[in-house]
């Protein structure tokens, strides 16, 4: 840092501000990267990263890692550090990378749609047993994350995974991220349309290609035809929702630009109409507008939301529509309201071959590598082969003939699963915390589950559909913004004005019906002590003030900040 003159210099004529550089958005001719995660993705692809690993970094250990594969590249392949045992939350944004981070890894396998067999399901438990401590979280992306992996372990790990058809590719990064699907695509009774021949084609056409590999931010995809539209559409960068078109029949309708973070935004549909065999083609095109148009000088503005934002729906269908697919779009209907206040598929449903699926709830999405393979290994000797994770971190049994059903909830339950859980088993969510992540403050999976324990003994008879998300930082990977309780991880002062682990608390956010983000009651925070006793609190005002059907979300809009304090 250059020193401070001693004397002030002399005054400048002012000038008019000068323009900066562009967004550095490809079409308009600015290929000049504009900070360092630009540079190292036009030094050479992220992708490349993987040989590196396997001949170089995996036999000689982690510090021989570049720094720009480590804290870069290594993403492309599912990989991050994870934070370093015993350093607090009031460090996370005073020490650098190489001070919070540890020599071991988060892997994130890839899941697209929730998809995996028993098998594949008892391989990510054995790898987890063997290399990952036993760890292993089921995500809000329908991933399954593990840690305490070593560089050293990398190659082996691949290698079991690809023989079972899974792998980590694209799993992070500033790529085509995993493609969240309903969990029931192809099985549920309901169904408008089956969207897992869309997933497949885009999977086996773009993922892991050097077309799509260096975008400015992460993309996130969600395909459903599901009634009960449980994909989240609104907050993803892409989604096709399932509709039935009154001349052309079941198709998807088209929404770009949501995503949550620290500038939440709902996101737009564009009035398209997709048919199945298109939705492949129109993915592409509007994942290239993202690669080109999009903004790349500041990270914090480098999602498609913001060129959303600024073009507005009517530009981005045109763009679309000429410069990338080269032909119109047909207009179509917008999605009917979801089917159901739950959008989890959690407990016993019909399948549309006679049989039964069955959701059921771990604990904030918490696992382990013994547990998975139990649930393999209970779901094959019920007759199935083929098991599914959910976007609210939950997982589903398919195929259980109706004489298996009542055996195979009771296994469950012996596991620790409930078919039937409380609405804070069930609605409870929380991203990975301090615990492991580099960017939290907070501590999250434990107080999860210590707090659904706690709301459970204290309200047994609450049986309200209702959300609970809790972050351990103010990034929203467990989308605070929109659950009826969000809880955003920060320091607060208690009641003897001592720093200590806390949360701010949004209120009444909601996704489907009445789709919105929380309000933030001035001044309201809690302590993590004081949690259940908040809750408590504010759910015996609701139940008190509330009118006959009124969901908390749209009490706690209208409530005063007295009933909400």
């Amino acid at each position: 840092m250059a020193a401070t003159p001693k004397q002030p210099a002399p005054a400048a004529p002012r000038r008019k501000a000068g323009r900066h550089r562009g967004e550095g958005q490809w079409a308009l001719g600015h290929y000049t990267p504009l900070n360092g995660n630009e540079q190292f993705k036009k030094d050479d692809d992220s992708l490349n990263v993987r040989t590196r690993i396997e001949t170089i970094y995996s036999k000689r250990g982690f510090d021989s890692i570049d720094p720009n594969d480590l804290r870069g590249r290594m993403r492309w392949w599912g990989l991050y550090t994870q934070r370093r045992a015993g350093i607090d939350g009031g460090k996370t944004a005073v020490l650098e990378p190489e001070e919070l981070e540890d020599k071991y890894f988060m892997m994130r396998v890839r899941i697209d749609g929730g998809k995996l067999t028993t098998e594949q399901l008892r391989v990510i438990g054995e790898i987890s047993q063997e290399y990952a401590r036993g760890s292993a979280d089921i995500t809000d992306r329908q991933n399954v994350q593990m840690h305490w992996i070593r560089i050293e372990d990398v190659p082996a790990i691949w290698e079991k995974l690809e023989a079972v058809g899974l792998s980590t590719t694209e799993a992070c990064g500033d790529c085509p991220r995993t493609m969240i699907g309903s969990p029931v695509a192809g099985i549920a009774a309901d169904e408008i349309i089956d969207g897992t021949p869309a997933l497949e084609e885009i999977h086996a056409r773009y993922i892991g290609s050097p077309e799509f590999s260096n975008l400015p931010r992460k993309f996130k995809t969600a395909i459903s035809g599901s009634p009960v539209q449980d994909v989240v559409h609104e907050i993803n960068d892409i989604a096709f929702v399932g509709v039935d078109h009154p001349e052309h029949g079941p198709g998807f309708d088209l929404w770009v630009g949501g995503g949550l973070s620290t500038n939440p935004r709902l996101a737009e549909r564009l009035g398209a109409w997709v048919p199945l065999d298109e939705v492949a083609d129109v993915w592409a095109g509007v994942v290239g507008i993202f690669r080109d148009y999009g903004y790349r000088r500041l990270r914090n503005r480098a999602r498609l939301k913001f060129l959303v934002a600024d073009w507005g729906v009517e530009k981005f269908r045109r763009v679309l529509e000429d410069e990338y697919l080269k032909r119109p779009m047909l207009d179509g209907p917008a999605p009917a309201e979801p089917s159901s206040r739950w959008r989890d598929h959690i407990g016993v449903h019909p399948q549309r071959d006679g049989r039964f699926y069955i959701g059921f709830a771990p604990r904030v999405g918490r696992v382990d590598g013994s547990t998975l393979a139990k649930i393999a290994d209970l779901a094959e000797a019920h007759g199935s082969g083929r098991v599914r994770t959910t976007v609210e971190q939950k997982m589903i049994i398919l195929d259980v003939a109706q004489d298996r059903v009542e055996s195979l909830s009771e296994g469950l339950e012996a596991l620790g699963f409930q078919v039937k859980p409380s609405p804070f088993r069930r609605g409870t969510m929380a991203c990975t915390g301090i615990e492991y992540c580099k960017l939290a403050i907070v501590e999250t999976k434990a107080r999860g589950a210590s707090l659904i324990d706690e709301l459970e003994r204290r309200l047994p008879d609450f049986d309200e559909p209702l959300t609970i998300n809790i972050n351990g930082c103010p990034n929203a990977c467990a989308r605070i913004q929109t659950a009826d309780i969000g809880l955003k991880g920060q320091l607060v002062l208690d009641d003897d004005g001592n720093q200590v682990e806390g949360y701010q608390v949004h209120l009444g956010g909601a996704l489907g019906l009445e789709a919105g983000f929380g309000r933030k009651v001035r001044g309201l925070k809690v302590t993590s002590a004081e949690l259940p006793n908040y809750i408590e609190r504010v759910l015996g005002r609701f139940q008190e003030q509330r009118e006959d059907g009124e969901r908390f979300a749209t009490w706690a809009a209208r409530a005063g900040a007295e009933s909400l304090s």
